[in-house]
């Protein structure tokens, strides 16, 4: 049986965050991830963001054990044993769960998930497209059809989000086209040459109960999931990660156990801050046809306020949150 200080289950931005921070700190990690590889599944943020907490890991001398996916989970008063899918077995004094949105460490500890699914569903498209689309931002077009996002990806392509009722599993060239046609520019319209991949999703809100049990911590999409409405998923998990690696490197070197219950009841109410506010956002975009020309009206007047820009930028760049 393998032992180690701390075991991270999950080598997402949280998970890795968690490990580097244990790490700089002369702890022992052990980082396992159940996927081959990673997955920068949604905006290329993510896939840089990884990258360079990969190699911060790699200069520590941490590495990710791949595919490695823990199947169970027992502690006593001591520590934390995980077994693995091919049998073998890590014990770990504290075990950070970093896992997901379906997250195995939070089903093995028993810790609820409250929360709901939007009624609405999206569509995903990565495509490559034609016409005057900026390479440099990320546009949110509100039209009386509906929401549809338009986001620079690297090589050329762009990522597409729109709110419908039913989304096609597989949207194609003539889907896209549509939702363009009918919700995105129109001085110079775009046009689809190919879609890339395409998928569908529906939304969830939901948060942890409770953030620890015993020597199990949460972080990032395993404690709470939300609308990428305000694009602060991955930053909310890092702040986690952070957090609870510091409390942990603090316990491991001879501090209360209590500092554990600190990270978990001061980072819960962070998480539902921003859940609430992703739901606002998200209900803005998902409003009914009947009541988009108001909204959009009283968005276009209510975004040239200076107050209100600085309001936003504010709460959506998590500056809002320091400490």
């Amino acid at each position: 049986m393998n032992t180690t200080d701390v075991l991270v289950v999950g080598a997402g931005p949280a998970g890795l965050t968690a490990g580097i921070v244990l790490a700089q700190s002369g702890h022992d990690v052990v980082i396992v991830d159940g996927q081959a590889e990673g997955a920068y599944t949604l905006m290329i943020s993510q896939a840089d963001t990884e990258a360079y907490l990969l190699a911060r890991l790699a200069g520590l001398g941490v590495k990710v054990v791949r595919p490695a996916r823990v199947t169970a989970i027992a502690q006593d008063d001591s520590g934390v044993t995980a077994t693995l899918g091919d049998g073998r077995a890590i014990r770990a004094s504290y075990l950070v769960g970093a896992d997901g949105m379906h997250s195995t460490v939070r089903e093995q500890a028993g810790i609820g998930f409250g929360g709901g699914t939007y009624d609405e569903s999206f569509t995903l498209a990565d495509v490559r497209l034609r016409g005057r689309v900026p390479r440099d931002e990320v546009i949110l077009y509100f039209s009386p059809d509906g929401l549809v996002v338009v986001a620079p990806l690297p090589g050329g392509t762009y990522r597409i989000v729109a709110t419908v009722g039913e989304a096609p599993q597989h949207p194609d060239v003539a889907f896209v086209q549509r939702l363009l046609d009918t919700r995105g520019p129109k001085a110079v319209p775009a046009v689809v040459d190919e879609v890339i991949w395409g998928s569908r999703f529906r939304v969830h809100h939901r948060i942890a109960d409770t953030y620890r049990h015993g020597r199990i911590l949460l972080v990032g999409d395993a404690a709470h999931v939300h609308s990428p409405a305000g694009g602060q998923g991955m930053n909310l998990g890092i702040e986690d990660a952070v957090k609870a690696g510091e409390a942990l490197s603090e316990v491991l070197r001879g501090g209360s156990p209590d500092l554990l219950d600190a990270y978990a009841a001061a980072r819960r109410p962070v998480a539902e801050k921003v859940v609430g506010l992703a739901s606002r956002l998200t209900s803005l975009a998902t409003m009914s046809a009947a009541r988009r020309p108001l909204r959009n009206l009283v968005l276009g007047l209510v975004g040239r306020l200076p107050v209100v820009r600085r309001r936003l930028a504010w709460q959506l760049s998590g500056l809002d949150r320091r400490g």
